[in-house]
């Protein structure tokens, strides 16, 4: 079957099945835990509805809700879903690569932590900060200092601080974490099942590409996946390069038990929430 058929084929099964925003609660396979981040529901009238948006997700399937803070947690877990990737208090341009500034992040992850456990929630995330004419070797260096002092309090909480990995390429010039190898072993310094990583697929794909492989060598490092199209960052359809329900197959195939979380932008003129349905679809594999 040509890619754009069977692409077409699998997005279409939820809106065939008669679903459109405001009807029934459409039940998932469930062998992918898919969330959602704000961006897909941009273009939406609902878009600055943080309750609406939460009820068309979870009436999509959806389990979780990502990057939002405590403020948003009761309305989240109000439709049956988590807060499942909570901020930390370290930014993309200002992350954990710069002593200078540890002092001001420290109370910030603390509490998000604290926040985090309280409301059951799996995730804190973390950034490595931009280099800044910091070398790599000692961006590593200083991001295990400190994080040397926080896991503790995560494995405590019970909860994982997932480093996102971002392209430095196209969206994020500077940032340190932008490639895998260099994540993995910050992962294996800290040596830590609540310090993982945040396996943002568009960003990877524009970085290294060899996805699948990647995951599979790598997953025991992954604790949280982040998804979009390349290039656009748009829906993952058959105008992008990456072709998802293998990749979906391969994290499932992998023991994989954490949450998928999508971050695309619909393309302009897309209805975001039949796109959302088109796209939680096609990764429910």
């Amino acid at each position: 079957m040509q890619r754009r058929t069977f692409i077409n084929t699998i997005a279409g099964a939820g809106v065939a099945a008669g679903v459109a925003a405001g009807a029934g609660k459409v039940v998932r396979k469930g062998r992918i835990k898919q969330a959602v981040c704000g961006g897909v529901f941009r273009g939406s009238d609902i878009s600055k509805d943080m309750d609406a948006m939460c009820r068309e997700a979870s009436r999509l399937g959806a389990l979780g809700f990502d990057l939002h803070g405590p403020d948003d947690f009761a309305v989240i877990k109000k439709y049956g879903m988590l807060p499942t990737m909570v901020g930390g208090g370290s930014g993309i341009k200002g992350g954990l690569n710069d002593p200078s500034l540890h002092a001001e992040i420290e109370p910030k992850m603390r509490a998000a932590i604290k926040a985090t456990a309280a409301a059951g929630a799996p995730n804190v995330i973390i950034m490595a900060g931009d280099r800044k004419g910091i070398s790599d070797e000692k961006g590593m260096d200083n991001c295990e200092m400190f994080l040397k002092k926080m896991v503790p309090v995560a494995e405590d909480a019970g909860v994982t601080l997932c480093m996102e990995l971002l392209n430095s390429k196209v969206n994020h010039p500077g940032y340190m974490c932008d490639h895998t190898a260099w994540g993995v072993e910050l992962c294996k310094r800290i040596g830590s099942p609540r310090m993982k990583l945040l396996y943002d697929i568009y960003h990877m794909q524009i970085m290294e590409g060899d996805i699948i492989r990647t995951i599979r060598d790598n997953i025991q490092y992954i604790g949280h996946f982040h998804t979009a199209g390349n290039p656009g960052r748009h829906q993952m359809d058959d105008t992008q390069e990456l072709l998802y329900p293998p990749i979906m197959r391969a994290i499932v195939e992998s023991g994989y038990t954490g949450y998928v979380a999508h971050e695309y932008t619909p393309s302009e003129g897309k209805d975001p929430i039949k796109t959302l349905d088109e796209m939680m679809t096609l990764c429910d594999v």
